[in-house]
């Protein structure tokens, strides 16, 4: 279940906003440039970073974690403490739109699979931060893939 939340629109009326935990996943090249790796969505074929609900009897960057491995493929170790947010309006059939605030965890990856749960239903491709920061839809997302930076990280 997501844990709603109450934001203020700006004429004063509310908007459930639905917790959602996502996984910048990162790597460093040999030539120590900063390498982030986006998926599609299943649907819109959007470029987005791995995300989805908090899950029972896990923490938030845990529950990310399990995202990126099914969602990318990747494995690694999410930093406890968030680097970021973003909202984002999540498009469903037969039914409204729901409104969703994502805590994005960094996740350093140690391994990129080839056959994880989701690789039937999403591409995945690494990219620069300022490349990934042009692909997404969400304009909070680009400005974090914008200005993130591993270093201080740990």
């Amino acid at each position: 279940m997501s844990e709603v939340l109450e934001a203020v629109r700006p004429q004063g009326e509310q908007q459930a906003l639905h917790q959602q935990v996502g996984a910048l996943c990162y790597r460093i090249t040999a030539k120590g440039r900063v390498k982030v790796l986006l998926v599609t969505s299943r649907r819109t074929r959007r470029w987005i970073i791995p995300k989805g609900w908090p899950m029972a009897g896990k923490s938030a960057a845990q529950a990310a974690g399990v995202e990126a491995w099914e969602e990318a493929g990747v494995t690694g170790e999410a930093l406890d403490m968030p680097i970021g947010r973003f909202t984002y309006d999540k498009v469903r059939e037969a039914a409204p739109n729901l409104r969703c605030r994502v805590d994005v965890f960094a996740l350093k990856v140690n391994k990129l699979a080839d056959r994880f749960p989701e690789r039937e239903d999403r591409l995945r491709v690494w990219m620069s931060l300022s490349r990934a920061a042009k692909q997404v839809a969400e304009p909070e997302l680009a400005a974090l893939l914008r200005s993130f930076s591993p270093k201080g990280l740990q």
